[in-house]
């Protein structure tokens, strides 16, 4: 493997702890959701440089797709009986 791909592994490794700390202890739950589906982008993204594309595209397509969807659903509500 070449040197460059091999830091983009680490990198991406540390982006995707960082995000993954981020949606743990933040306390807006908005940005828990945006550091949730960034996690989920920054895994598909491995995924590919893995050559396991048709993996990256389910990770796209579930966890940053839908689940983020799921979630942004559930936000709106919780605002709603919040109000109520």
């Amino acid at each position: 493997m070449s040197p460059v791909i091999e830091m983009l592994n680490y990198l991406i490794a540390a982006l995707i702890l960082i995000f993954a700390i981020i949606a743990v202890e933040v306390r807006d739950l908005v940005r828990m959701v945006i550091s949730f589906s960034i996690m989920g982008i920054l895994i598909a993204i491995a995924f590919y440089i893995m050559d396991a594309p048709y993996v990256s595209v389910f990770q796209l397509a579930i966890n940053a797709g839908a689940i983020t969807v799921l979630f942004l659903a559930l936000l709106h509500i919780v605002k709603k009986r919040r109000v109520d």
